[in-house]
């Protein structure tokens, strides 16, 4: 099934049940107000949810009679905000490069012990809404990822026990201000200033949606990225993952329980293919440098658009897309 936000009823919003061709959605009254709500309760709403989403898809009488058109436009994110979001950095041919093209060896623990963060997760900003930043010169990127969303994760989890409780999977465009970034870290003491707000796409869907090109807790599709209707990127988001979800949630869960809406992000897709384009300006700055000695990719301005988008093997959206447009405060 696919779920997602209405900008109405309060600062999480409304939940809806939206249709797989993403054209149609229902008000999920009477079962859960509110996607948090929802994963609270998830064995009693999720069979509930599927059975309107069902009768929708089906265009059965009672689903329709409430149903309306889909406007992306008025869409929150589908978690307008969330206990808690952590994110990876599951593809080492992005650390790879990175760390080459500054002169320094990966250590041999990033192969097995996963790197991963406290991200922001007080506000998501949703599938339209600009990406406000106070300076054009703060370097600011996009990072095209794959995020799930959790049930409630006992502390100490296997992988193998990890995988059940991954319940929905979306997209998210992990904003980075790649200027602060370095002094920030230098700090020794993680991201702040440097990491924004991020955005969810239109949907989340669980993960029967994805078919065959779900298995191994993976997302085996393509990852697509446009800046400013230019082709950027078509990265394959199952290949070169050098940890799975389950092993993610696995390893934030390590000494503490996740609680029910957790989010845990891939990190930016990357593949040793470079051919496939990039998932985020900073890797394509790296490729840069290692060819040509210098980046010649800027970094976004006030007016530049992105779009982040997957599609399944008929090319159907799967998620809806992020749409966005970097601007100033307002």
């Amino acid at each position: 099934m696919k779920l997602g936000t209405l900008k109405e009823g309060g600062r999480d919003g409304t939940l809806i049940v939206v249709s797989r061709d993403l054209a149609h959605a229902v008000r999920a009254h009477g079962i859960a107000t509110t996607l948090q709500a929802a994963l609270d309760d998830w064995q009693r709403a999720a069979p509930r949810l599927h059975a309107l989403y069902d009768a929708l898809c089906l265009h059965r009488h009672k689903a329709l009679e409430y149903a309306f058109d889909l406007d992306m436009n008025a869409l929150a994110a589908p978690l307008p905000r969330a206990y808690e979001f952590v994110d990876g950095s599951a593809y080492l041919p992005h650390v790879e490069r990175v760390r080459k093209a500054r002169g320094a060896e990966v250590p041999e623990t990033f192969y097995t012990d996963p790197l991963m963060y406290q991200a922001t997760s007080a506000g998501f900003l949703g599938p339209r809404d600009p990406i406000r930043v106070p300076r054009e010169d703060y370097g600011i990127d996009m990072e095209a990822e794959v995020v799930v969303v959790t049930d409630d994760v006992p502390m100490g989890v296997t992988p193998a026990q990890a995988s059940r409780h991954i319940q929905l999977v979306g997209l998210v465009n992990d904003v980075s201000l790649r200027n602060l970034i370095p002094a920030e870290l230098a700090k020794g003491f993680g991201f702040l200033q440097s990491k924004p707000r991020s955005a969810l796409s239109p949907v989340l869907v669980t993960p029967d949606e994805l078919r065959d090109a779900w298995r191994d807790d993976k997302v085996h599709l393509p990852m697509r990225t446009w800046i400013n209707g230019q082709w950027f990127g078509e990265v394959e988001a199952g290949e070169d993952m050098q940890f799975s979800f389950a092993q993610l949630i696995a390893h934030a869960a390590k000494t503490r329980p996740l609680i029910a809406g957790t989010l845990v992000g891939s990190g930016t897709i990357a593949n040793q293919d470079t051919s496939r384009g990039a998932s985020c300006l900073a890797e394509q700055r790296t490729v840069e440098t290692l060819r040509d000695g210098k980046p010649t990719t800027p970094f976004l301005k006030y007016g530049d658009t992105v779009k982040i988008e997957m599609r399944d093997a008929d090319g159907n959206s799967i998620f809806g897309a992020i749409e966005q447009t970097v601007a100033p405060p307002v």
